[in-house]
């Protein structure tokens, strides 16, 4: 029923030992996006179908699905068709632009498995924006985000039966986009590669909310004016593992970026971050560093900030905010919670701040109903099922 409802009117011969593609539709354009109706399929053969870990087993993007999504382009005739196929190795030039200039992009976003048995994704029009944005500042090609909506709609469908029945627990999806041109010199790659794999993850907390640790060292900077904060690539990432060694070696669990003489704070680790203040006479605030060039738009840092201000219970504000108004707000007894946001956890609360010689302390999760634990339990609401709402997305 399923391969019925995927291919439609497309013939079947899976009878034929041989690679087979069943089209969608034959024509290939050279326009300047692909087509969702253009897809190729090629379904694994039984001996190719992995067994799937249970759900205790899951670690973050060990495990992967048995197919994937491949779309090349070149600039001579555009995107191709977009095929999926089993998982397999890429193979590449040694001289590919992606090995040696970091052009490269990527994206994280989740499918989940509702209370209902449907397979929902969480606004993924969102991944699509900021993934176009980002191709557009590395010189690789933009594309229409629906279409690969559309295409990655099927390839989850496909191996849906990876989407863990549980809940908590979830299919991690990567579109990443590469350069592949395989000539050195630094110049805008004539070829690229998109790709999607898939990967289910466990529980973020498997072993409940527990606040984490900063190590807040304003010699260490994450992004600057002018660069490419915002966006989505490989090269922000790799600079940082070293750095998250040092606030290991510390005994911390990960770090405050800072930025300026004036210690602004930016992002924690990987995610977005959230400051929840009391300003006294009954009024609160929540801050988060606003999108100048520093920051990246994060879906689940415009979700959060989208349902404060539906709720309309506090102040929302996308404002600086330094290292010295968080020391000043904690001495007053005005700093209620600090937390990450982001795909992963949704909400990272964070206990403690270790800046110079100084230990801030934070009450994230001593109140009675912590603002980190409404928003964490709206958003999952909402991406299980158990509240319908436009940001969830089924796949069928």
């Amino acid at each position: 029923m399923l391969v019925n409802k995927l291919l439609g009117n497309c013939v079947w011969k899976c009878n034929k030992p041989k690679r087979i593609f069943y089209h969608v539709v034959r024509s290939i354009s050279s326009q300047s996006s692909f087509k969702a109706a253009d897809l190729q399929i090629e379904f694994c053969t039984p001996d190719q179908l992995k067994k799937k870990p249970s759900v205790s087993d899951l670690v973050f993007g060990k495990h992967f699905t048995d197919h994937m999504l491949e779309i090349h382009w070149d600039a001579t005739s555009g995107w191709g068709q977009p095929r999926i196929t089993p998982f397999h190795d890429l193979r590449m030039h040694p001289a590919a632009k992606v090995l040696h200039y970091s052009v490269e992009l990527f994206e994280g976003m989740k499918a989940f498995r509702g209370i209902d048995d449907e397979i929902r994704l969480f606004r993924p029009d969102k991944n699509m924006e900021r993934m176009n944005r980002t191709a557009a500042r590395s010189s690789l090609p933009t594309f229409e985000g629906t279409e690969l909506i559309e295409v990655l709609k099927k390839l989850v469908s496909i191996d849906q039966e990876w989407v863990p029945h549980a809940e908590s627990s979830s299919l991690y999806l990567r579109p990443t986009l590469i350069g592949t041109e395989p000539t050195l010199g630094v110049q805008q790659p004539k070829e690229a590669l998109l790709f999607i794999i898939m990967s289910p993850v466990g529980p973020y907390f498997s072993s409940g909310f527990k606040p984490v640790s900063l190590l807040a060292d304003p010699q260490f900077v994450r992004a600057w004016p002018g660069g490419c904060g915002m966006m989505k690539m490989g090269s922000n990432y790799g600079p940082t593992l070293a750095i998250q060694k040092v606030a290991e070696n510390k005994g911390l669990q990960q770090v405050l970026w800072l930025f300026g003489p004036d210690h602004r704070i930016t992002e924690v680790g990987a995610m977005n971050l959230m400051v929840f203040l009391d300003k006294g006479n009954g009024e609160k605030e929540l801050v988060t560093p606003p999108l100048d060039g520093l920051i990246l738009p994060g879906v689940t840092r415009d979700s959060l900030l989208g349902l404060a201000r539906e709720w309309n219970e506090f102040t929302v504000s996308e404002r600086d905010i330094t290292m010295a108004e968080i020391i000043s707000a904690e001495q007053q007894g005005k700093l209620l919670e600090i937390f990450g946001a982001g795909t992963a956890a949704v909400v990272t609360p964070v206990g403690e701040i270790h800046y110079g010689d100084k230990i801030i302390k934070i009450p994230t999760m001593d109140h009675e109903k912590p603002l980190n634990q409404k928003f964490f339990k709206t958003i999952t609401d909402i991406q299980y099922g158990r509240v319908q709402h436009s940001w969830s997305i089924p796949i069928e």
